[in-house]
């Protein structure tokens, strides 16, 4: 597709600073973009690249002001990122879906099959499924017995959902995806472990997307929920009883161990690791590779281990940079008293 500048500003209602009649046709990062390439500007620390990129149109922030000259024509935008997301989408809806049931698959008798449904070959429906419209079934996907998918959903290949589990409406599973496997239960007896029985499953609600390789734990009694618009990422493991509060967002390889219940709207980074049992709040922040030990109220930053808040993180920090003046400073200090005392001894 391939359209002007003054055509994609009507499109996201933005305002043309330069050629309004250049035209773009594909979409690069501002780093890597070629004359006919669509790009943005939306982290400060990439502001450099504006004035050497090939690009032919950059979307930018309606307060954007160069200080030097710029050969692209820019678009001012609210918002440069959710500008291109939004066209991101257009171009996604182009694209020809899948549809039909290929060959080999195996769908338990009973179950029905929406017409606008697609199953890839090798994959394996249980019994009492139920499939909303639309939904999309990779090769070599598991949905186990008494699973219930959401209209629009798409699993990728070779996700696998045990059984009773139940995922909403306009979900994404990516590749490798499990959900409702055990969650991690055993009691000590005579010097080894009992298992625990997980009787539980997993409820997924609305407009989750899950990445590759995350795994959502059955609960041992009850579900463990992943709430309305959360978005997860690759390497993720929720544990047994978790909740997962809307419109939360964790980064790859954090682990949230059992029972822990996490509001809505926090912003988790990678590697974090919270304890179980824990009740957090809204509207939280954790920086990577923290490690979350107590309850949390809402609005709060957190960094470090054990976490603290950013402030006092930032002077923890301050303090180590400083430490090896400091045992310097008290070296000297002690040996400065040490001679005090030898010569007063004479």
């Amino acid at each position: 597709m391939k359209l002007t500048a003054l055509q994609l500003a009507d499109m996201v209602k933005g305002e043309v600073v330069g050629n309004p009649s250049v035209i773009v046709s594909t979409y690069s990062k501002i780093e890597e973009a070629e004359q006919g390439s669509l790009t943005f500007l939306a982290n400060p620390k990439y502001t450099h690249y504006i004035y050497e990129t090939r690009a032919s149109v950059v979307l930018v922030r309606r307060d954007f002001k160069p200080e030097h000259e710029i050969q692209a024509t820019l678009i001012k935008v609210d918002d440069p990122y959710d500008t291109l997301a939004f066209l991101l989408s257009l171009v996604s809806k182009t694209m020809p879906e899948k549809k039909g049931v290929e060959q080999p698959v195996f769908v338990s008798e009973g179950v029905e099959v929406p017409e606008d449904a697609y199953i890839g070959a090798f994959a394996y429906i249980g019994k009492n499924v139920r499939l909303g419209s639309g939904v999309k079934i990779y090769p070599q996907c598991y949905v186990g017995d008494n699973v219930t998918i959401g209209d629009g959903t798409c699993l990728y290949a070779g996700v696998k959902i045990y059984q009773d589990c139940v995922i909403g409406n306009h979900c994404i599973l990516h590749s490798g995806v499990v959900v409702g496997s055990d969650g991690f239960g055993f009691a000590p007896h005579n010097g080894g472990y009992d298992k625990i029985a997980q009787i539980g499953n997993v409820v997924i609600e609305d407009n989750v997307e899950i990445g590759a390789n995350t795994v959502v734990d059955r609960a041992t009694m009850g579900s463990t929920f992943i709430r309305k618009g959360v978005k997860l990422d690759n390497l993720i493991q929720i544990a047994h009883n978790v909740e997962i509060g809307e419109n939360t967002v964790i980064a790859a390889q954090t682990g949230v161990a059992g029972s822990t219940k996490i509001g809505k709207h926090n912003m988790i980074g990678g590697q974090v690791g919270f304890a179980g049992h824990l009740n957090i709040g809204d509207n939280n922040q954790f920086g990577a590779q923290s490690g979350v030990q107590s309850n949390i109220a809402s609005g709060k930053v957190f960094m470090g281990y054990p976490a603290v808040e950013g402030r006092g993180f930032m002077k923890q920090t301050a303090y180590l940079r400083k430490l090896g003046d400091f045992y310097a400073e008290f070296n000297q200090l002690k040996k400065e008293v040490d001679n005090i005392k030898n010569n007063n001894k004479e």
